[in-house]
């Protein structure tokens, strides 16, 4: 790894096969893991550990994934950690439920312990890269205010809390504006996947950003067919 400091990630299964097997491929590429098989002392750890991500299965007994998810993105501390749900549960409405619960990827079972470890680097890096030195640090579309510097959101003044995929998908749309973002293209430079990976999940995300910026939200126009783009001018249309 480049950076001086490991990064630490935290894996939360009930299945004690699965967070050994991460933690042995995780481990091996340099990280910080810690494993939990029991959901109920999960945002204890992550209070005490601060991971840098948090890999979650759906599906366990008391508190399932999509609990521990929320408990995390209403922690002060916590709400900005990326999540990737690890899962059995593979339909497309799962999926659509786990990114709008806050998780930055969805990964099902059985999985490739070799796609997880890019899945993960391609998070990890999302999440820690900076904007270029020529980029400008304050930008303003309507209300909403994004300080790239300081990584940090607002509307009418009052901080908005983005994950760090939200964050980025706001920041490209704004600088860009004006210009169409196609789905592909957007999965390219904020997800860092190719365009095989299914676009549903560029349409959630911009659906929760949506609602983090309420009133402006209608900056950000849906262009059908074709992807989406932050408007010059502002005009009032119905969503999708």
């Amino acid at each position: 790894m480049t950076e001086n400091k490991p990064k630490k990630i935290l894996a939360v299964d009930d299945e004690s096969d699965v967070t050994a097997l991460l933690a042995y491929h995780l481990r091996a590429k340099g990280y910080l893991v810690e494993t939990l098989n029991n959901p109920s002392g999960s945002i204890g750890l992550a209070r005490s550990f601060l991971p840098d991500l948090v890999i979650l299965d759906v599906m366990m007994p008391d508190l399932n994934g999509l609990q521990i998810c929320r408990m995390l993105r209403a922690d002060p501390k916590l709400k900005g950690v990326p999540v990737i749900f690890l899962t059995a549960r593979a339909e497309e409405g799962d999926r659509i439920q786990g990114l709008e619960t806050g998780a930055d990827d969805y990964i099902c079972k059985p999985f490739s312990t070799k796609e997880l470890v890019l899945r993960v680097q391609t998070i990890l890096r999302r999440a820690t890269d900076g904007p270029p030195a020529a980029e400008a640090k304050r930008l303003q579309v309507g209300q909403i205010v994004v300080d790239t510097e300081r990584h940090e959101a607002a509307v009418a003044g009052q901080p908005v809390d983005l994950t760090a995929t939200e964050f980025k998908l706001l920041r490209l749309l704004m600088e860009r504006r004006g210009r169409v973002q196609t789905r592909e293209h957007l999965l390219i430079n904020v997800w860092n996947y190719e365009t095989e990976i299914e676009t549903r999940t560029v349409d959630t995300h911009v659906r929760r950003l949506r609602e983090k910026l309420a009133g402006e939200a209608d900056w950000i126009e849906t262009i059908r067919g074709v992807g989406y783009r932050m408007a010059e001018r502002r005009v009032q249309e119905s969503r999708s």
